[in-house]
C-alpha cells in the first residue's frame, strides 16, 4: 500500500488511514492463509457475503465498468476490497474533506466506510483480482456526489 495526501505528497501511514475510520491491514494472498481473518472480519463487521471479482482489459464491458466508480461517489455500505493479484488506486475523503490516494496492491485489505465520498480507478497495469464483503449488495449502488449536490439545490 501506498498512501499520499494529494495536495501536498506527504505520506499517510496505515496507522493514519484508521484513524480516519478507513480499515486497512496486509493478508497473505493464499486462501487458506487469508480466508480465516476474513471470516473474522466478517463476523465482526456484520459482512455476511464474500466473493471475488476480476477486472482486466479483455472483459466484456470493460471501459464502461472502469468509468463507473472514476466518479466522486458514495455507498451506503462499506466498500471492502482485499487484493489478491493486480493493483488499483482509491481516492477516499479524508473526515476534514481532503483527498488521500491510497494504491492497493497484492496482500492489501481495505475498508472505504459506507458514507464517504471516493473514487476507484485501476492502474497502468489494468488489472485487478478482489475478495469483496458485503453487508448487503443493494449497497452498491454508487451516488455521485455531483448529482446528489443537484439534486439538493433543486429542491
Amino acid at each position: 500500500m501506498k498512501a499520499i495526501w494529494l495536495e501536498t505528497g506527504k505520506d499517510i501511514t496505515a496507522e493514519e488511514l484508521n484513524a480516519q475510520g478507513v480499515s486497512y491491514r496486509r493478508l497473505p494472498t493464499e486462501e487458506a492463509a487469508y480466508k480465516p481473518p476474513l471470516e473474522k472480519i466478517m463476523g465482526e463487521n456484520g459482512y455476511v457475503t464474500m466473493d471475488q471479482v476480476k477486472m482486466w482489459p479483455e472483459m466484456q464491458n470493460f471501459d464502461a465498468l472502469c468509468q463507473k466508480f472514476v466518479g466522486e461517489h458514495l455507498h451506503t455500505d462499506d466498500e471492502v476490497r482485499f487484493v489478491l493479484a493486480g493493483s488499483g488506486v482509491f481516492e477516499i475523503r479524508s473526515l476534514d474533506d481532503r483527498w488521500m490516494k491510497v494504491t492497493v496492491e497484492p496482500q492489501d485489505f481495505i475498508s472505504v466506510p459506507a458514507n464517504r465520498y471516493h473514487r476507484f480507478y485501476l492502474t497502468d497495469e489494468k488489472k485487478i483480482q478482489c475478495v469483496r464483503l458485503f453487508k448487503d449488495q443493494s449497497g452498491w449502488t454508487p451516488l455521485y456526489r455531483k448529482e446528489r449536490e443537484e439534486a439538493a439545490s433543486t429542491k
